[in-house]
């Protein structure tokens, strides 16, 4: 008999991972074998209970569900990470997919396209909801990229971090830069987006759902 796919479910709402698995557990094959609410949950438990897919928010306290991604993955390469996300936007996928996810779904997926992408990614291979492949497809295909979409995988966490009122002093000790890197970080956001103020800057992450 093979063995359950064991999986670990990483949302900030109860609620929510409580739906996620009463819906995977009605699978045989599939085994939920922990939850966890933010990043440091998230990377304790993977290391505790050794699952094989993990279910990653994006919007997750402090640091996003990318940089939890790339963090689980420097630790346990052998993890498979699976992004299911409100955001659809290409731009959070592509940064995901770069920071080692395997698959992507956005929220609006129908229950059993997660349970079909969990099985996907735990045989390692990759899954993305036809709403994000939509997008990314859309995206690839402009002539010039938008503002957001040149920003790195950590220019869009400090952008993130920035607009929930983070101090670049406590940005630097969740991500582990220096001050100085932050700092320099912030003003190349801003040249790349165009925003002369903080105001202006939460003004554009906003339309991107940042700030949510």
């Amino acid at each position: 008999m093979v063995d359950p796919i064991k999986v670990l479910l990483v949302d900030d709402h109860a609620i929510v991972r409580e739906g996620y698995r009463r819906l995977l557990e009605s699978e045989p094959s599939l085994h939920v074998i922990g939850e966890a609410s933010d990043a440091a949950q998230a990377c304790q438990n993977a290391r505790t209970l050794r699952p094989d897919v993990v279910v990653m928010d994006i919007a997750l306290p402090g640091i996003s569900g990318i940089e939890t991604t790339r963090r689980l993955l420097k630790d346990e390469p052998r993890l498979r990470v699976l992004i299911f996300s409100m955001y659809d936007d290409a731009v959070y996928a592509r940064r995901a997919l770069e920071a080692g996810a395997l698959g992507y779904l956005s929220k609006v997926s129908a229950p059993e396209v997660l349970v079909k992408a969990i099985y996907a990614v735990a045989r390692g291979e990759p899954y993305l909801s036809s709403d994000v492949a939509a997008n990314i497809g859309r995206s690839a295909t402009q002539s010039v990229r938008s503002d957001v979409d040149a920003l790195t995988a950590r220019q869009l966490e400090i952008l993130r971090l920035l607009v929930q009122g983070e101090t670049i002093k406590s940005i630097s000790e969740k991500l582990g830069l220096s001050e100085k890197t932050v700092a320099n970080q912030q003003w190349a956001i801003r040249a790349k987006l165009g925003a002369r103020n903080s105001a202006q800057l939460a003004r554009l992450a906003s339309k991107i759902g940042l700030n949510r």
